[in-house]
């Protein structure tokens, strides 16, 4: 809705024309009113407007210095351009005609004020109005794809080594190389709240732009890289230090920045990417850090080999006793007293060892049962899935614990079968009831997940299979005995349904219940069940 505003020190004639436009364009205009110049500013500055209708002769502040101040006041809103205004009066004043020319009037209305003039002058604004809104469109879509060019042109810079002499010249006019302000840094972001999980990156681009600007940064661009991470290029240095610390004051504790040195020529853009992605990198080793300095960095940093039998060992151990030693080799397989001089890859290279090592290893030989422990910290796949080092830790830690105890309880129940005994007892003294796995588990004192896997091993089937033949099993011995309708026997045996009994029933004997009956008692006639099919 366009928002009108009517400036007139007459009472009437601001309700009468406002009163006459809502008539004549009913829900097309946002109609507010002012009595005098200086009114119709403050609430301009407010409330903004797009069309300004306003008389001449006023009291604190006439019309023509109002239009005037209107020509030079910030715009509430850049992309809805000065507003359109309409000049009243009641003198054939030449003077002001003049005035109204200077300051592009839309036209100049004597009163009393003709209807089919005013309207006509509407319409001229609105028509105005539509032709600018639709040049904004496209000068912000244009706008829009010469930023993704340069975006796209400059990521691509960032990842290049060398440059031939044509190169820099070409693609510093691509960029707009030239409008930089000198020297730049480069600064790379990203956001991980506490879980682990990445702000948007749209939502983080927008985010960098606006504290980077609020703290008057000058920025020569702003892209995100192929990681979903933001790149600021601009300067000064010091700005991006004001930047963590607002972001601090603002709580926002998962916003990490990696700075480089400062560079001022277009070649110096792949290096100090380069510097701001390996500074940002060590944000996750340093848990309270949100800004790491390349220039802070250690030049060296020692390289070790992936221990592998320190790793090979931490596998060996699970399940075994050990439980002290799980913590104490983890320590020393991660160099804990050694971190801050770390090299990330090492990090990650031991990382994604003790996943193919050791968990992998754990699924391997446990089988499906052990998932319900793993889902517990499916993150622990990727170190980076954390916020910090020490967030990936701790949980890798708790997943070997709990493996070990699974592992542990695993290993008893399969070399004491007297708990799967008394399960099998379970079933067959109880097969008739609404049994579950969660039920005769807990009668046997064993974690849901460890009875599944020691029960398959002692029985050779799964826990469903085995109680299906075991009522299958009933079933038939009350068939033979011939005094039982079909739907009793069903129900005598544990089944909710005759239908799912019959299924059941076919699938394990290859032959439905009724079948089975009648090839029991051929030519017997007594019984009055009919076959309930697999389709009913």
């Amino acid at each position: 809705m366009t928002k009108l505003m009517i400036v007139d020190d007459e009472k009437n004639i601001r309700f009468g024309l406002k009163t006459m436009i809502e008539r004549e364009f009913p829900g097309e205009f946002e109609l507010i009113t002012a009595n005098q110049g200086a009114e119709a500013l403050e609430l301009y500055r407010t409330e903004g407007a797009e069309i300004v209708v306003t008389d001449i002769r006023m009291p604190i502040m006439d019309g023509i210095t109002l239009i005037e101040r209107l020509a030079t006041e910030p715009l509430p809103n850049a992309q809805a351009g000065r507003p359109l205004v309409i000049i009243l009066s009641g003198y054939e004043d030449f003077e002001y005609a003049k005035a109204a020319i200077r300051y592009q009037a839309v036209d100049y209305l004597l009163k009393p004020i003709r209807r089919d003039e005013l309207f006509g002058a509407l319409r001229k604004c609105k028509e105005t109005l539509t032709k600018r809104s639709q040049m904004a469109e496209q000068l912000s879509v244009t706008e829009s794809y010469r930023q993704q060019v340069q975006s796209g042109i400059l990521l691509d810079l960032m990842l290049l080594k060398e440059f031939t002499e044509e190169e820099v010249k070409l693609w510093s006019a691509e960029i707009g190389f030239e409008r930089y302000i000198l020297p730049f840094s480069v600064a790379v972001l990203t956001y991980k709240y506490e879980d682990g999980s990445r702000m948007k990156k749209d939502e983080l681009k927008s985010l960098a732009e606006h504290m980077f600007e609020s703290i008057n940064g000058h920025l020569n661009a702003c892209l995100l890289d192929r990681e979903g991470r933001v790149v600021l290029v601009g300067g000064p240095q010091s700005k991006f230090a004001e930047l963590s610390n607002l972001a601090a004051e603002k709580e926002l504790d998962g916003l990490l920045i990696g700075i480089s040195k400062e560079g001022s020529r277009l070649e110096d853009l792949a290096e100090c990417y380069r510097q701001a992605t390996e500074s940002l990198s060590y944000t996750f080793v340093f848990q309270k850090t949100r800004l790491i300095w390349f220039k802070e960095l250690p030049t060296e940093r020692p390289r070790y080999s992936v221990p592998k039998e320190d790793i090979r060992k931490l596998g060996n151990i699970l399940g075994t006793n050990q439980d002290k030693e799980i913590g104490l080799l983890l320590h020393e397989i991660f160099k804990i007293d050694q971190l801050a001089g770390l090299d990330i890859d090492y990090l990650s290279a031991v990382s994604k060892r003790i996943n193919e090592q050791v968990l992998d290893e754990v699924f391997r030989m446990y089988g499906e049962a052990s998932v319900e422990v793993i889902k517990l910290y499916r993150k622990v796949g990727d170190l980076f899935n954390f916020r910090h080092f020490h967030d990936y830790f701790r949980s890798l830690e708790q997943l070997l614990f709990s493996l070990n105890e699974y592992i542990k309880e695993i290993r008893s129940a399969h070399s004491e079968n007297g708990d799967m005994k008394d399960a099998v007892d379970y079933i067959e003294h109880n097969y008739h009831r609404p049994l579950n796995m969660a039920i005769v588990s807990n009668y046997v004192s064993l974690n849901y997940s460890y009875f599944s896997e020691a029960f398959k091993a002692y029985t050779g089937e799964s826990f469903v299979t085995y109680l299906k033949k075991v009522r299958i099993r009933k079933a038939k011995e009350l068939i033979g005995t011939g005094s039982l309708k079909l739907s009793e026997i069903s129900a005598a045996v544990g089944f909710e349904n005759t239908r799912h009994f019959s299924r059941v029933f076919k699938e394990l004997e290859g032959i439905s219940p009724f079948e089975y009956r009648g090839k029991l008692f051929v030519g017997n006639e007594r019984f009055g069940d009919r076959e309930v099919s697999e389709d009913e």
